[in-house]
């Protein structure tokens, strides 16, 4: 038991620290609207009570069951609603331990467009996206629609670590809550150049071979 409650504070510190990051990076959603999620173990996660988490602290994370059912804390009806666009994501990926949702203002005009964020900027190499990232349909919120969707999405692109929620927002999801609050960073940084790009011609693919190249070259760093 102590073990359980040692690793389930831990992980409360890390969810807290991926909000951190995100405000103090600037890629949050305005009104500091989100909702985020570590995975606990094959059949629980914590995830946040509600969806402000500006100034979010460890005592506003529940422990959900990945069939919905809250263990420890009391979920805000507004938060109950994504209980399974979060745990669908966990069933979906084991390789998934951290998810976040919000709508960083860049990647939701994306989102309004329902147009795909290309990877063009070296950065999404190094953070895990290495390929485009697709966009879910529209479907009302925390619907079995929206969430079959997002699932049907993932599943057509396994090798994405993010998804575009269409008219609605984002879903960034990693290894760790630390890893996704990194992704969702350089995804908002490339949104926003993308837009910015298009003033001046566009913006331009990376070369064929890229990934293998930026590869080599971090393991050359590590060795």
């Amino acid at each position: 038991m102590q073990d359980t409650n040692s690793r389930n504070a831990r992980l409360k510190v890390a969810v807290v620290e991926a909000s951190r990051t995100l405000f103090k990076n600037g890629v949050m959603s305005h009104t500091g609207h989100a909702n985020l999620s570590a995975r606990v173990d094959g059949e629980t996660m914590l995830l946040t009570i509600d969806g402000q988490v500006r100034e979010l602290t460890e005592d506003r994370l529940a422990l959900v069951k990945l069939d919905g059912n809250v263990v420890e804390g009391d979920l805000d009806p507004t938060n109950a609603e994504i209980v399974t666009m979060h745990s669908e994501v966990y069933k979906a990926r084991p390789d998934v331990s951290g998810i976040i949702h919000t709508h960083s203002p860049a990647l939701l005009a994306f989102a309004l467009a329902n147009r795909s964020l290309s990877c063009r900027y070296e950065a999404l190499l190094r953070f895990g996206q290495a390929s485009d990232v697709p966009v879910v349909p529209w479907a009302p919120r925390g619907t079995e629609k929206s969430v079959t969707g997002i699932i049907d999405t993932i599943n057509q692109h396994p090798d994405t670590n993010a998804v575009i929620l269409g008219n609605h927002g984002v879903l960034v999801f990693g290894p760790t809550p630390g890893a996704a609050a990194a992704l969702l960073t350089v995804l908002e940084e490339a949104a926003e150049a993308e837009l910015a790009s298009e003033a001046i011609g566009g913006a331009v693919d990376l070369p064929s071979g890229a990934l293998a190249d930026v590869r080599a070259g971090m393991a050359r760093v590590r060795s």
